[in-house]
């Protein structure tokens, strides 16, 4: 019995040997595949780093605002009898917009004009009775007074019927009509807008660091991203007051706005020229990985490794300045010439193997639109 145990435990001990050994060969050789494996590299894109000269510009969100622009209203009560216009027209300075009923007034200038005619006769008959030593002086003075009276009840009639007849007081382009014929207008109700477009201020905020650079004839840029278009102007007027929350100037720039395409009330993007600039190294914004600790970019170029050369990525810490569109100026860690990675850097690591593809490009345009964001 015991000899058959000690037999049994031989085989069983074998067994477990056999195992194990085939087991240790299975892992040294898994562990000599993994040692030997190479991920496969990242696909990126990339740019070539180029040096641009950077004007030394401010940028700022301005306000179009029209240089004339009022509310057209009703001076006096009446109703509406003639409308000279349409919404949306070109008028110049007197053109009469709108006509209140006036009959009224017409009646009441008649009677005063036939007063105004009686006193007349009256006076000049005074007159020669005075020369003549028949009525006293003092008789004379009242009938000229009584002319003068109404001369004076005359004028303000008219000057009713003036202020009922409402013109354009200056040249400029009309808003929409808010009134209709035959409406009863009570004083002050609003008629239509009035607006002189050409030239148009454009109002921005500097703050008071950059207050000392700007003078006024400095150009000015307005862009109109959702036109497409861009405004050229200068700045006319600096606030002469700093806004103690704030600490801004309120700076105001004219632009002849000859294609009509800026209208009060716009918000425009504002940049104004400051300087002749500095010479920059250029790259775009998605080329930079930014973290609290510092940005980085990566940059490719060929690394010697254990198993010889490939083209990988090193990372790199920069300085950064001034943002423009879709680019960023470098201003320290980065060389012009180097190749830098400007999409799927957040999946590499350093000296990570790359394969460069630049058949699509993000976006890299100093000046992009809202469309290709």
């Amino acid at each position: 019995m015991a000899k058959r145990m000690i037999v049994m435990l031989a085989i069983t001990t074998a067994v477990i040997a056999a195992l194990g050994f085939v087991k240790f060969r299975q892992v040294k050789a898994a562990i000599a595949v993994y040692a030997n494996f190479q991920p496969p590299p990242e696909a990126v894109t990339t740019v070539i780093a180029r040096q641009e000269r950077w004007p030394s510009t401010l940028s700022a969100i301005g306000t179009v605002a029209a240089v004339r622009g009022v509310t057209i209203s009703a001076d006096l009560p009446g109703i509406v009898e003639k409308i000279g216009f349409a919404s949306g027209d070109m008028v110049r300075e007197g053109d009469v917009l709108l006509q209140l009923d006036t009959r009224q007034e017409q009646a009441q200038l008649a009677a005063a004009d036939a007063q105004r005619a009686l006193a007349r006769a009256n006076l000049d008959r005074f007159r020669s009775l005075r020369d003549q030593r028949v009525v006293s002086q003092s008789e004379f003075d009242q009938a000229d007074a009584t002319f003068k009276q109404a001369t004076a009840s005359e004028g303000e009639i008219r000057a009713t019927i003036g202020r009922k007849t409402i013109r354009a007081p200056f040249s400029g382009e009309l808003g929409l009509r808010q009134v209709n014929l035959g409406q009863y207008l009570a004083a002050g109700t609003a008629i239509v807008s009035l607006q002189a477009l050409k030239p148009i201020y454009v109002n921005f905020a500097v703050p008071q660091q950059q207050l000392a650079l700007l003078k006024v004839g400095t150009p000015v840029r307005a862009d109109l991203s959702e036109q497409k278009a861009e405004a050229s102007g200068r700045v006319t007027a600096v606030d002469s007051i700093v806004d103690p929350a704030t600490r801004t100037a309120q700076v105001q720039g004219t632009f002849p706005n000859s294609n009509g395409k800026l209208r009060p009330g716009m918000f425009v993007q504002a940049e104004v020229v400051m300087g002749a600039g500095d010479n920059v190294v250029v790259l775009p914004a998605s080329a930079v990985s930014y973290a609290p600790y510092g940005d980085s970019i990566f940059v490719v170029g060929d690394i010697k490794g254990p198993k010889g050369t490939y083209r990988g990525a090193t990372q790199r810490f920069v300085k950064l300045g001034a943002a423009r569109g879709d680019q960023v100026a470098v201003l320290s860690g980065v060389n012009v010439g180097d190749e830098v990675v400007t999409s799927g850097l957040f999946k590499l690591r350093n000296n990570a193997a790359v394969l460069v593809n630049n058949s699509i490009q993000p976006s890299n345009s100093p000046s992009p639109r809202v469309e290709d964001r």
